[in-house]
């Protein structure tokens, strides 16, 4: 996955008919290069419906997930298996390039303490299966560090490149996600040099998941090191402004993080491909 792209929760979070429909002419129109669509509900998809778009529109697509609580892999290694199965088939079925995101657990799973040998042996089986099983549907997995309050399993880069080392698949990259970076690494910039072996994906999210550009994210700090290590990965857009119920509780979003949509794609947008380009990563 390379070039500038967008989560379509910047439009929708139910990927039904409508929603894929109008999440992709939107991202047309501002011209990105990708999408990423959340799979909230695997099953539900139109599969054929979706390829079909992104294939009329010349748009590639990534697709992501949290695991929810019955499938999550610390404690349910089989469940969390076959969800994962379920996704990677319907990221396939659509076109889509990988599975990314939270594969490894849910969004607000804690228990109150660090995470045991028992629960990241679970992580690491699971991973294990979905890697061989997205090799056989020609896509790839992704593992994204998310912050404390939102997991006690993997917050840091380091964390993850020791979880895809432990696992041994060749097909699983770090997707990093500068909102928690701004949170848990001791510096953005030493969280990409840790993963830069493995990063082939990065959320840009501002510090309080709003309008890029508008909180304290150091952009040229991330920019620089990005081009610095030579990354030729998907560059997403992230910022949540339309949050359902049972997302926002994981999240911990309490409140609207900007105006509306004109705001973060008006002015977030054109901040970060201006500072992707000042630093030749587009």
């Amino acid at each position: 996955m390379q070039g500038f792209g967008v989560h379509t929760s910047m439009w929708t979070m139910n990927w039904d008919r409508a929603g894929a429909e109008k999440a992709i002419a939107a991202a047309v129109d501002y011209k990105m290069d990708f999408i990423e669509i959340a799979l909230l509900d695997a099953p539900s998809v139109d599969a054929g419906h979706t390829r079909a778009l992104l294939e009329k529109h010349g748009l590639r697509a990534v697709c992501s997930l949290g695991l929810p609580e019955p499938a999550w892999a610390s404690q349910r290694p089989e469940a969390a298996i076959a969800h994962l199965e379920t996704a990677m088939e319907k990221t396939a079925e659509m076109g889509a390039l990988a599975l990314t995101g939270v594969t490894y657990g849910g969004i607000g799973e804690r228990t109150g303490v660090s995470p045991t040998k028992a629960e990241l042996d679970n992580v690491a089986r699971v991973l294990g299966a979905a890697a061989k099983r997205a090799k056989s549907l020609g896509i790839e997995l992704g593992i994204e560090p998310v912050n404390r309050y939102e997991t006690h399993l993997i917050n840091t880069g380091w964390q993850a490149v020791e979880m895809i080392e432990r696992v041994g698949a060749d097909n699983i990259f770090i997707h990093l996600d500068t909102y928690h970076m701004n949170i848990e690494e001791k510096g953005t910039a030493n969280g990409i040099l840790d993963a830069r072996d493995h990063l082939r994906y990065i959320h840009l999210s501002e510090s309080d998941r709003g309008t890029p550009g508008c909180g304290t994210c150091d952009w040229d700090e991330i920019f620089a090191t990005l081009a610095a290590i030579g990354f030729k990965g998907g560059l997403a857009m992230e910022s949540f402004i339309n949050m359902p119920q049972e997302l926002a509780f994981g999240l911990s979003v309490w409140r609207p993080v900007a105006r509306d949509e004109a705001e973060v794609m008006g002015n977030g947008l054109p901040f970060l491909r201006n500072k992707a380009r000042q630093y030749k990563l587009i």
